[in-house]
C-alpha cells in the first residue's frame, strides 16, 4: 500500500502506480460515458423515433376505401398491437409571404394507438383545441419556429394538384389554424403538419379514402416476417413496408459506430494496463535491494511474484471504481453540459435538419459499468504477471554483490 498509493513514501514507486491509476481511470470514465452516449441514441431509436415511425405501413395502389376491413384483418395477427388509418401528401404552407414544404400527415383524433404517441408530448388543452376545429393543423416546432408562427395563426396551406385522366387541376388553397406546436425532439419536428383524417383525405383527393395504415406491432426487430405475413393475408392490389427500409440505415449506423468506439475505447484501457506493465518493471529495478533481503530472509520466489501481483490488482481495483465513478457522474452531467454550451454559444451541436435528435441523449446501463470495470481489472491483473515474474526469479546473491 506504501508502494501504490500517493499517501506512501515509496518515492518514484508512488509515482509510477499513481500515474498507472490516473491513466485507468481516465481510460474507464472516458468509455464509460461515449457508452453511455451510444446507448442513449440506441435507445431513442428504440423508443422515440419508432415510437413516432409506424413498425409496418399498409399501403393500396390506389385510395383505400375498404381499410376498416383491412384493419380488422391485420388486427387478427398476434404480434399487431394496435392499426390506425391516416392520409399523408406533401404540401406548402404560406405565412407573409414565407414558404415552407411540409409532409402532411391525416389522423383520427378519435383513435388512440399509434396515434396516440403522435399527440403524446401535447398538452390535454391542445388536443381538445385541435379535435374542435376541423381545420386545425398541428405543426413541428421546427417549421413553426422558421414561419414565426404561435397557437391560433392563420396560415395557408397549398396543395399540389392532383392529375386525374391527364388532365391537370389547379391547387387548392385551404386556410388552416395552428392549434398545437409538436415538439419530438426528432426529425419530424422539421417536416411534419397533422391535420384531421377526413381534411387530409379531401386535400389529397382520395374521395374519403386514406393512404394506407399505421401498424404497431409487438418486436419492432420482426416486423419483416410480420409485413409479409400480413400482406399474405391481404387482398390482391396492397403491399406493406416497414421501418427498417427507412431508418434500418440510420439504426445500423448507431450500432456499428458503438462497436468500432467501443473497441477503441477498451485499447485505451489496453494502453492503460501496458503502463501498469512498464510501472511495475520499473518498481521490481528500483526495489531489487529490497526484494534481494527479502529473499534471504526465507521469502520464497511465490512470495516475491505475489507482492506484485497483489499490487497491479490494487491498481486495477482502484482504478476501476474511481474511473467508474467518474464514468458515472459524466454521464449523468454530460447532457446537461452539452446543453448549456449550446445556451452559451447559441449554437446547436445537434439539429433535427441533419441528426435524428436535437438533444444528447444519455443511457447508463449497469451491465457496461460491470463490463468495462471486469475486463479493465482482469486486464490489470494479468498486467502484472510479468514484473512479478521479473520479480521472482531476481538472484539475491548477485543482486547484494552488486550494491
Amino acid at each position: 500500500m506504501r508502494y501504490t498509493f500517493a499517501s506512501g513514501r515509496g518515492y518514484i514507486s508512488t509515482f509510477l502506480s499513481s500515474l498507472s491509476m490516473a491513466g485507468l481511470v481516465l481510460a474507464i470514465a472516458l468509455l464509460v460515458i461515449v457508452l453511455s452516449v451510444m446507448n442513449g441514441f440506441d435507445k431513442e431509436m428504440r423508443e422515440r423515433i419508432l415510437g413516432l415511425v409506424p413498425h409496418i405501413t399498409v399501403y393500396s395502389y390506389g385510395a383505400m376505401h375498404d381499410w376498416q376491413e383491412l384493419s380488422n384483418t391485420a388486427k387478427q395477427h398476434p404480434q399487431v398491437v394496435s392499426v390506425t388509418p391516416f392520409s399523408q401528401f406533401d404540401a406548402m404552407i404560406m405565412r407573409s409571404g414565407d414558404i415552407e414544404t411540409v409532409r402532411a400527415i391525416g389522423i383520427d383524433i378519435s383513435r388512440e394507438a399509434a396515434d396516440s404517441q403522435l399527440l403524446a408530448n401535447l398538452s390535454p388543452l391542445d388536443v381538445e383545441g385541435f379535435s374542435l376545429d376541423s381545420h386545425g393543423v398541428i405543426l413541428g416546432q421546427g417549421l413553426a419556429g422558421k414561419l414565426s408562427l404561435a397557437l391560433g395563426d392563420q396560415l395557408t396551406m397549398i396543395v399540389p394538384s392532383v392529375v386525374s385522366g391527364g388532365a391537370p387541376q389547379a391547387a387548392q388553397f385551404e386556410t388552416v389554424t395552428v392549434r398545437a406546436i409538436l415538439k419530438t425532439g426528432t426529425e419530424m419536428d422539421q417536416s411534419a403538419a397533422l391535420v384531421h383524417l377526413e381534411f387530409a383525405s379531401h386535400l389529397a383527393g382520395l374521395d374519403g379514402g386514406v393512404t394506407g395504415l399505421r401498424v404497431a406491432t409487438l418486436d419492432i426487430f420482426a416486423v419483416s416476417r410480420i409485413g409479409w405475413e400480413l400482406m399474405n393475408n391481404l387482398p390482391a392490389g396492397h403491399y406493406v413496408t416497414n421501418w427498417m427500409m427507412t431508418h434500418g440505415n440510420l439504426y445500423a449506423a448507431i450500432q456499428l459506430s458503438r462497436n468500432l468506439v467501443t473497441i477503441l475505447l477498451f485499447s485505451i484501457i489496453g494502453v492503460a494496463a501496458f503502463n501498469v506493465v512498464s510501472s511495475l518493471v520499473l518498481v521490481v529495478f528500483d526495489k531489487r535491494g529490497d526484494i534481494a533481503i527479502l529473499r534471504t530472509l526465507g521469502a520464497s520466489p511465490l512470495n516475491i511474484a505475489a507482492i506484485f501481483i497483489i499490487q497491479g490488482a490494487m491498481i486495477g481495483l482502484v482504478g476501476v471504481v474511481l474511473g467508474s465513478m467518474a464514468g458515472l457522474a459524466g454521464s449523468l452531467l454530460v447532457g446537461d453540459l452539452v446543453a448549456g454550451l449550446e445556451r452559451m454559444l447559441n449554437f446547436s451541436f445537434l439539429n433535427t435538419d441533419v441528426y435524428p435528435v436535437s438533444f444528447l441523449p444519455v443511457d447508463i446501463l449497469w451491465r457496461d459499468l460491470i463490463l468495462v470495470g471486469g475486463v479493465a481489472f482482469i486486464m490489470c491483473v494479468l498486467a502484472a504477471i510479468y514484473p512479478a515474474l521479473r520479480a521472482a526469479n531476481l538472484e539475491a546473491a548477485r543482486v547484494l554483490h552488486q550494491d
